[in-house]
Protein backbone atom coordinates (compact mmCIF):
# COMPACT_ATOMS: atom_id res chain seq x y z
CA UNK A 1 0.00 0.00 0.00
CA UNK A 2 0.87 3.58 -0.94
CA UNK A 3 -0.45 6.21 1.87
CA UNK A 4 -0.10 9.62 2.21
CA UNK A 5 -0.69 11.26 5.52
CA UNK A 6 -2.02 15.07 5.56
CA UNK A 7 -3.22 17.56 8.15
CA UNK A 8 -2.14 21.44 9.47
CA UNK A 9 0.73 21.86 11.47
CA UNK A 10 0.44 20.21 14.48
CA UNK A 11 -1.83 17.93 13.48
CA UNK A 12 0.05 14.71 14.07
CA UNK A 13 1.01 13.70 11.03
CA UNK A 14 4.51 12.83 11.48
CA UNK A 15 3.90 10.85 14.90
CA UNK A 16 0.83 9.18 13.27
CA UNK A 17 2.42 8.51 10.22
CA UNK A 18 5.34 6.86 12.78
CA UNK A 19 2.85 4.83 14.88
CA UNK A 20 0.95 3.51 12.07
CA UNK A 21 3.72 2.19 9.72
CA UNK A 22 5.58 0.39 12.98
CA UNK A 23 2.18 -1.19 13.54
CA UNK A 24 1.44 -2.27 9.91
CA UNK A 25 5.04 -3.27 9.13
CA UNK A 26 5.36 -0.53 6.89
CA UNK A 27 7.93 2.32 5.91
CA UNK A 28 7.49 6.32 7.37
CA UNK A 29 9.22 8.65 4.54
CA UNK A 30 8.86 11.68 6.55
CA UNK A 31 9.52 14.39 3.50
CA UNK A 32 11.40 16.63 6.49
CA UNK A 33 14.07 13.79 7.58
CA UNK A 34 15.24 13.30 3.89
CA UNK A 35 15.89 16.56 3.64
CA UNK A 36 17.83 16.39 7.18
CA UNK A 37 19.57 12.72 5.68
CA UNK A 38 20.60 14.49 2.58
CA UNK A 39 21.81 17.96 3.85
CA UNK A 40 24.06 15.34 6.05
CA UNK A 41 25.62 13.37 4.00
CA UNK A 42 26.21 16.20 1.61
CA UNK A 43 24.30 14.28 -1.23
CA UNK A 44 24.07 16.51 -4.54
CA UNK A 45 20.32 16.31 -4.06
CA UNK A 46 20.88 17.82 -0.40
CA UNK A 47 23.76 20.37 -1.75
CA UNK A 48 21.17 21.54 -4.61
CA UNK A 49 18.40 21.97 -2.01
CA UNK A 50 20.86 23.78 0.71
CA UNK A 51 22.11 26.28 -2.07
CA UNK A 52 18.41 27.58 -2.24
CA UNK A 53 17.60 27.24 1.74
CA UNK A 54 20.82 29.44 2.19
CA UNK A 55 19.60 32.02 0.10
CA UNK A 56 15.95 31.85 2.26
CA UNK A 57 13.99 30.57 -1.42
CA UNK A 58 11.89 27.23 -1.35
CA UNK A 59 13.31 24.31 -2.30
CA UNK A 60 11.87 23.17 -6.18
CA UNK A 61 9.46 20.62 -6.41
CA UNK A 62 11.25 18.78 -8.67
CA UNK A 63 14.38 18.81 -6.16
CA UNK A 64 11.58 17.51 -3.40
CA UNK A 65 10.03 15.52 -5.87
CA UNK A 66 13.25 13.61 -6.86
CA UNK A 67 14.46 13.15 -3.42
CA UNK A 68 11.12 11.47 -2.06
CA UNK A 69 11.30 9.23 -5.44
CA UNK A 70 14.99 7.65 -4.91
CA UNK A 71 13.92 6.99 -1.17
CA UNK A 72 10.84 5.05 -2.48
CA UNK A 73 13.28 3.16 -5.09
CA UNK A 74 15.00 1.61 -2.09
CA UNK A 75 14.06 -2.16 -1.72
CA UNK A 76 12.20 -1.62 1.89
CA UNK A 77 9.44 0.42 0.33
CA UNK A 78 8.14 -2.84 -1.33
CA UNK A 79 6.43 -3.63 1.97
CA UNK A 80 4.36 -0.62 1.73
CA UNK A 81 4.80 3.51 2.33
CA UNK A 82 3.47 6.01 4.22
CA UNK A 83 4.32 9.49 3.15
CA UNK A 84 4.33 12.47 5.37
CA UNK A 85 4.94 15.91 4.14
CA UNK A 86 4.75 15.35 0.68
CA UNK A 87 2.81 16.04 -1.75
CA UNK A 88 2.43 19.02 -0.04
CA UNK A 89 0.88 20.54 -3.49
CA UNK A 90 -1.03 19.89 -6.83
CA UNK A 91 2.32 19.43 -8.52
CA UNK A 92 4.19 17.30 -6.28
CA UNK A 93 0.87 15.46 -6.04
CA UNK A 94 0.80 14.83 -9.98
CA UNK A 95 4.30 14.39 -10.55
CA UNK A 96 4.30 11.24 -7.63
CA UNK A 97 0.95 9.86 -9.58
CA UNK A 98 3.41 9.77 -12.71
CA UNK A 99 6.32 8.29 -11.08
CA UNK A 100 3.74 5.23 -9.20
CA UNK A 101 1.93 5.00 -12.60
CA UNK A 102 5.70 4.05 -14.74
CA UNK A 103 5.73 1.21 -11.85
CA UNK A 104 1.69 -0.01 -12.45
CA UNK A 105 1.39 1.48 -8.77
CA UNK A 106 -0.75 4.14 -7.13
CA UNK A 107 -1.67 5.93 -4.27
CA UNK A 108 -4.17 3.83 -2.07
CA UNK A 109 -5.26 5.93 0.56
CA UNK A 110 -4.70 9.79 1.42
CA UNK A 111 -5.25 10.24 5.52
CA UNK A 112 -6.28 13.96 6.03
CA UNK A 113 -6.20 14.23 10.46
CA UNK A 114 -8.70 16.65 11.08
CA UNK A 115 -8.09 18.55 14.59
CA UNK A 116 -9.79 21.95 15.41
CA UNK A 117 -7.72 25.11 15.48
CA UNK A 118 -7.90 25.70 19.15
CA UNK A 119 -5.96 22.47 19.28
CA UNK A 120 -3.55 23.19 16.99
CA UNK A 121 -2.70 26.35 18.50
CA UNK A 122 -2.07 24.33 22.09
CA UNK A 123 -0.28 21.56 20.62
CA UNK A 124 2.17 23.87 19.02
CA UNK A 125 3.16 26.96 20.91
CA UNK A 126 3.58 24.31 23.70
CA UNK A 127 5.80 22.40 21.58
CA UNK A 128 9.42 23.01 23.14
CA UNK A 129 13.14 21.70 21.39
CA UNK A 130 16.30 20.52 22.93
CA UNK A 131 19.07 22.60 21.31
CA UNK A 132 21.46 20.07 20.92
CA UNK A 133 19.73 16.63 20.40
CA UNK A 134 16.50 17.94 18.45
CA UNK A 135 14.17 15.71 20.89
CA UNK A 136 10.54 17.35 21.17
CA UNK A 137 8.48 17.99 24.92
CA UNK A 138 5.44 19.33 25.03
CA UNK A 139 5.08 21.52 28.37
CA UNK A 140 1.58 20.05 29.08
CA UNK A 141 1.45 16.91 27.24
CA UNK A 142 4.75 15.56 27.45
CA UNK A 143 7.37 17.66 29.97
CA UNK A 144 10.42 17.60 30.91
CA UNK A 145 11.79 16.19 34.46
CA UNK A 146 13.59 19.53 34.73
CA UNK A 147 12.03 22.25 33.39
CA UNK A 148 14.18 23.99 30.53
CA UNK A 149 16.02 20.90 30.36
CA UNK A 150 16.27 18.14 28.00
CA UNK A 151 16.22 14.77 29.74
CA UNK A 152 18.01 12.69 26.79
CA UNK A 153 21.20 14.80 27.33
CA UNK A 154 20.45 17.69 29.29
CA UNK A 155 20.17 20.15 26.55
CA UNK A 156 18.39 23.81 26.81
CA UNK A 157 14.87 23.51 25.23
CA UNK A 158 13.88 26.57 23.45
CA UNK A 159 10.31 27.35 21.69
CA UNK A 160 10.87 27.39 17.70
CA UNK A 161 10.32 30.93 16.53
CA UNK A 162 6.92 29.59 14.14
CA UNK A 163 5.55 28.22 17.42
CA UNK A 164 4.40 31.26 18.80
CA UNK A 165 0.50 31.74 18.25
CA UNK A 166 0.87 34.77 15.65
CA UNK A 167 3.40 32.50 13.35
CA UNK A 168 0.52 29.30 14.02
CA UNK A 169 -2.15 31.30 12.51
CA UNK A 170 0.29 32.17 9.38
CA UNK A 171 1.05 28.59 8.97
CA UNK A 172 -2.53 27.37 9.00
CA UNK A 173 -3.41 29.75 6.36
CA UNK A 174 -0.82 28.93 4.25
CA UNK A 175 -1.52 25.41 4.57
CA UNK A 176 -5.10 26.22 3.66
CA UNK A 177 -4.29 27.50 0.16
CA UNK A 178 -1.44 24.84 -0.72
CA UNK A 179 -3.51 21.98 0.09
CA UNK A 180 -7.04 23.00 -0.28
CA UNK A 181 -6.64 21.33 -4.06
CA UNK A 182 -5.01 19.05 -2.67
CA UNK A 183 -7.20 17.98 -1.05
CA UNK A 184 -10.14 17.98 -3.93
CA UNK A 185 -7.42 16.16 -6.08
CA UNK A 186 -7.29 13.08 -3.91
CA UNK A 187 -11.34 13.30 -2.99
CA UNK A 188 -12.54 12.80 -6.30
CA UNK A 189 -11.03 9.59 -7.03
CA UNK A 190 -12.43 8.65 -3.70
CA UNK A 191 -9.40 7.94 -2.23
CA UNK A 192 -9.89 10.67 0.99
CA UNK A 193 -10.83 9.61 3.97
CA UNK A 194 -10.76 12.27 6.70
CA UNK A 195 -10.10 11.65 10.27
CA UNK A 196 -10.38 13.37 13.85
CA UNK A 197 -6.98 13.98 14.99
CA UNK A 198 -8.15 14.56 18.62
CA UNK A 199 -7.01 12.16 21.60
CA UNK A 200 -4.05 9.71 22.68
CA UNK A 201 -1.59 8.48 20.18
CA UNK A 202 -3.08 5.21 19.82
CA UNK A 203 -6.89 6.14 20.14
CA UNK A 204 -5.61 8.16 16.79
CA UNK A 205 -3.63 5.32 15.33
CA UNK A 206 -6.73 2.78 15.92
CA UNK A 207 -9.09 4.88 13.77
CA UNK A 208 -6.98 5.20 10.90
CA UNK A 209 -5.89 1.18 10.66
CA UNK A 210 -9.77 0.78 10.90
CA UNK A 211 -10.42 3.29 8.00
CA UNK A 212 -7.63 1.22 5.73
CA UNK A 213 -9.18 -2.29 7.17
CA UNK A 214 -12.67 -1.21 6.09
CA UNK A 215 -10.95 0.60 2.36
CA UNK A 216 -9.24 -3.12 1.67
Amino acid sequence: MYLVFLGAPGAGKGTQAADVAHKLNMVHISSGDLFRDALGKGTELGKKAKSYMERGELVPDEVTTQMVLERLAAPDCARGVILDGFPRNLTQAQALDKALKREKKTVDKVILLEVSGEELIKRLSGRRICRNCQAVYHIMNSPPKVAGKCDKCGGELYQRPDDNVETIKNRREVYSVQTAPLIDYYRKPGKLAEVRGEGGVDVVSGKIIEVLRQDR
